[in-house]
């Protein structure tokens, strides 16, 4: 791979982005590191109204469901940019080849080929 300055810097944006996105719906876990688990975002109710409570959940399972389609999204960025320091950003985690650009400007976190995307 001969630059991977651009594709470094598209992915630390995205890791940027998911941080946020997931700040806003969650919180790191204390207990284990790089995991994070959800919050509702009025925890300090004490509301005995049934419907402010069941909004709660809702909103709690809602971020939760969010939370677990971001965190692997997360995982997959940061690995690509772990690939980017050791030199390895830009193979195919199948048969070790190149990545297409194509593929790479279209998803720079891209861990296969076209051929082995499916």
């Amino acid at each position: 791979m001969k630059n991977t300055n651009k594709y470094k810097k598209a992915l630390e944006a995205e890791k940027a982005k998911l941080l946020k996105e997931l700040a806003t719906i969650g919180r790191r876990n204390p207990a284990t590191p790089g995991d994070w688990e959800a919050v509702a975002t009025d925890l300090d109710s004490d509301s005995a109204d049934e419907n402010e409570t069941a909004d709660e959940v809702e909103e709690f399972g809602n971020n939760s469901a969010i939370l677990e389609k971001l965190e692997p999204q997360l995982a997959i960025v940061e690995k690509a940019l772990g690939k980017i320091e050791d030199g390895s950003y830009g193979k195919c985690d199948v048969c070790e080849e190149d990545i297409g650009e194509d593929r790479l400007e279209a998803n720079p976190a891209s861990t296969t080929c076209i051929e082995h995307s499916k």
